[in-house]
């Protein structure tokens, strides 16, 4: 499984993450948005934004190849291409 590494920044009503997925000698680099209440709505007080983030790149990565996952994006827009990422993003966490 790729190396993902997480650097979120905390604003008044959202989390904005810089995520850096390492697989062998290749890297990808993401900009993740999250509204905090989305994120509440999600998982409350079961994970931080930072494990929300992580277990939400496994996800993707278990689907496909990280060079394929959009370099910006909302975190709940997952549940567009993936209608199952919901349910399973709070199972996980």
């Amino acid at each position: 499984m790729p190396d993902i590494e997480i650097e979120t920044t905390e604003h008044r009503d959202s989390y904005e993450c810089q995520v850096t997925v390492r697989e062998g000698r290749t890297e990808t680099r993401h900009r993740v948005t999250l509204q905090k209440t989305d994120f509440d709505d999600l998982v409350g007080d079961a994970a931080s934004p930072d494990a929300l983030v992580r277990e939400s790149f496994r996800f993707l990565l278990e689907r496909e190849a990280k060079e394929s996952i959009l370099r910006s994006f909302d975190l709940m827009v997952i549940g567009r291409y993936f209608p199952e990422y919901r349910r399973e993003i709070v199972k996980r966490l």
